[in-house]
C-alpha cells in the first residue's frame, strides 16, 4: 500500500481505499492456507508526486496492514529523500499505532541517506532492516530514485557496532560481484567497492 494518493494511482492504477479492497480476498485467502503476509507501506517520508507525506498517514495505512493480518510492515522510503529527522519523526509517529517489533524499514539511497536513517530505526528499537546485494533495484514511477540500500554497506555498519547479523561480508561481496556482472551493472556498495579493490 502507498501512504500517498498520487504515488498509489501511478504504481497500483488506484486510490490507497481502492487498494485495500483489492487486499481484503489476498488477505483472507492467506489466512485460510496459513500463509504468512508481510505488509509494505511505499513513500513513507516522501512522493514523487505529493512531496513530503504525513507520518500520520503513515501508520493510518501501516495499522491497517497490520489489522488485514500482516505479521510485519515494512516502511519504505521508496524515492529514498528521508533523513535521519524525517525518519526519527515518522517512526515516533507510526511507532504509536504499530508495536516496534511489527516493524521493518526499506531505505533507497538515493540521497546517501540510508545507512544514517537505519542507525535511526536501530535506535528506536527497529531490528529487520530490508536491503538488496550491491544496491540493486529502483522504481520506475521515481525519477532518479536509486536502489535499495546495500546489503553490504548495512552488514558492515552491523559489523562495527557488534550487532550480529548472521551475514558472511566477504561472501556477501561475492554474491554481488557475480549478479552486477551478469546483470552488466555496476556495484552500488561502497563496502564491497573498497574491498574488491583491497583484493586486486
Amino acid at each position: 500500500a502507498a501512504a500517498s494518493e498520487g504515488f498509489s494511482k501511478a504504481n497500483l492504477n488506484c486510490t490507497i481505499e481502492e487498494s485495500f479492497k483489492r487486499f481484503e480476498p489476498l488477505c483472507e485467502a492467506a489466512q485460510e492456507n496459513n500463509v504468512r503476509l508481510r505488509g509494505y507501506v511505499s513513500c513513507v517520508l516522501g512522493c514523487p508526486y505529493e512531496g513530503r507525506i504525513d507520518p500520520l498517514v503513515v501508520a493510518q495505512v501501516s495499522e491497517r496492514l497490520l489489522n488485514m493480518g500482516c505479521y510485519q510492515i515494512s516502511l519504505g522510503d521508496t524515492i529514498g529523500v528521508g533523513t535521519p529527522g524525517t525518519t526519527n519523526e515518522m517512526l515516533s509517529v507510526v511507532q504509536q499505532y504499530i508495536p516496534t517489533e511489527k516493524l521493518a524499514v526499506h531505505f533507497h539511497d538515493t540521497y546517501g541517506q540510508a545507512l544514517a536513517n537505519i542507525l535511526v530505526a536501530l535506535q528506536n528499537g527497529v531490528s529487520v532492516i530490508d536491503s538488496s546485494v550491491a544496491g540493486l533495484g529502483g522504481c520506475p514511477f521515481a525519477k532518479g530514485a536509486t536502489g535499495n540500500v546495500a546489503t553490504e554497506d548495512v552488514v558492515y555498519m552491523l559489523n562495527g557496532m557488534n550487532i550480529e547479523s548472521g551475514v558472511d561480508l566477504d561472501e556477501l561481496v561475492k554474491v554481488g560481484e557475480f549478479i552486477s556482472s551478469y546483470l552488466g551493472r555496476d556495484i552500488n556498495s561502497r563496502v564491497a567497492n573498497a574491498l574488491i579493490a583491497k583484493r586486486r
